[in-house]
């Protein structure tokens, strides 16, 4: 039974699947795998997903954000009958929330892109593979084929042709292509906790590892007796550098040459869906609308990018009015269904959560990925239920105001 149907048997409580291995039934919420991941992973490991840039500003206002927002709900509305189902790309999602792209979770989870895909496809959500992942796109598309391929593209056109090629023959349907990375933000906690990419062998991080049996046990040697050193397989064409050396460096392919005629190269080259990821201003919207995108995420990148951006829920209104009738997206910062509802209320056709689902990967493998996607499913229902609402685009009808208007 989906995660709606055993809400609505149940009145709207929340309830555990049947088959939830017990580790994961005193998990109540996406915030709650967190805490379990920071016990789990190498200190390394779980900076690298966990951490911002410089001063966390962007990382801490993407939750913030969504309190500048209240709910009005209303009653008697009869909402029995209610669905999340959200068409988008000539699919019907399940959900309007989909697994944003994270790099190298096979790192944190064993073979984590695939636990992700997987529970993805069970619950018909999207998920998007990373460009910096260490499992190879074949592979994910292979374990989910509706899964969307996440690409930092280099500056130049052949290797650009070459990426796009190889995704096309993977048998993708959606391309997204991220914007925001002409150069890597300025990471410093990964300094701080000894995180480096690829990771350096040390005294420091082999004791990481003793003193992290599970995950060392688990995910690492695992991966290693069975599948081998993993290597960043999707930035380019050809297998990138493997995770763990003394001296290899991997290969960015001069982003900062990237611009807008590269966009209308992909455009011409790539005949699926594609979706710009990464846009904060609404001329950037139009640019790459103008340039052919059939959608467009709008992401700060997690708050890893530059510090102090704006965070994707301040920015959703005015990109949404920039280009009315494509499909605007956001992620950053969601960790609640009320979030997603919210996001929805201001303009959002779809939302992406990236990081509480891979700690719930790390955790619980697929099963919690899945754990994780019945929860926000759960909090989406009922809350739609307390808000008066029976379908996801109601919410824009008035259920959500400014807080400092609340009583006045």
């Amino acid at each position: 039974m989906s995660a709606s149907g055993v809400l609505a048997a149940s009145g709207g409580s929340r309830t555990v699947a049947p088959g939830t291995p017990r580790r994961l039934r005193g998990i109540l919420s996406l915030e709650d795998f967190e805490p379990a991941a920071r016990r789990l992973l190498p200190r390394p490991v779980f900076g690298y997903v966990a951490g911002g840039c410089e001063t966390d500003t962007s990382l801490h206002e993407n939750r913030s954000a969504f309190d500048a927002w209240r709910f009005v709900p209303r009653v008697l509305q009869g909402v029995a009958q209610r669905s999340q189902a959200t068409p988008l790309f000539g699919h019907t999602w399940s959900a309007p929330f989909g697994i944003a792209p994270m790099g190298m979770c096979a790192l944190s989870a064993y073979r984590g892109d695939i636990a992700l895909a997987r529970a993805a496809a069970a619950a018909n959500i999207p998920m998007l593979c990373s460009g910096t992942g260490l499992i190879a796109l074949e592979d994910v598309r292979a374990a989910n084929a509706d899964a969307w391929f996440q690409a930092y593209v280099p500056g130049e056109p052949a290797r650009i042709e070459a990426l796009v090629d190889r995704v096309a023959r993977a048998g993708y349907g959606t391309l997204v292509v991220t914007a925001d990375t002409a150069v890597s933000g300025n990471r410093e906690n990964h300094v701080r906790v000894g995180f480096s990419s690829p990771l350096r062998p040390s005294v420091s991080l082999a004791w990481q590892g003793l003193t992290h049996p599970r995950w060392l046990v688990g995910t690492a040697l695992r991966t290693l007796v069975t599948h081998g050193m993993p290597h960043f397989e999707n930035s380019q064409a050809v297998r990138g550098a493997p995770i763990l050396s003394r001296n290899a460096v991997r290969d960015f392919g001069a982003r900062d040459h990237l611009g807008w005629e590269h966009l209308r190269l992909i455009r011409a080259r790539w005949k699926g869906n594609l979706v710009v990821k990464g846009i904060l201003s609404a001329e950037d919207a139009r640019d790459a609308r103008d340039c052919g995108a059939d959608g467009l995420i709008v992401s700060n990148h997690g708050g890893r990018q530059l510090d102090g951006a704006i965070s994707p829920l301040q920015a959703l209104p005015a990109v949404v009015a920039a280009v009315p009738g494509l499909p605007v997206m956001m992620d950053s910062g969601v960790r609640r269904g009320s979030d997603v509802l919210k996001a929805i209320a201001l303009g959002a056709r779809f939302v992406f959560v990236g990081r509480p689902f891979l700690y719930a990967a790390a955790v619980g493998g697929e099963a919690g990925a899945a754990h994780g996607i019945a929860l926000l499913q759960q909090e989406i229902h009922r809350n739609m239920a307390l808000l008066g609402i029976t379908r996801l685009e109601q919410v824009r009808d008035g259920r959500v105001v400014p807080a400092l208007s609340c009583g006045a």
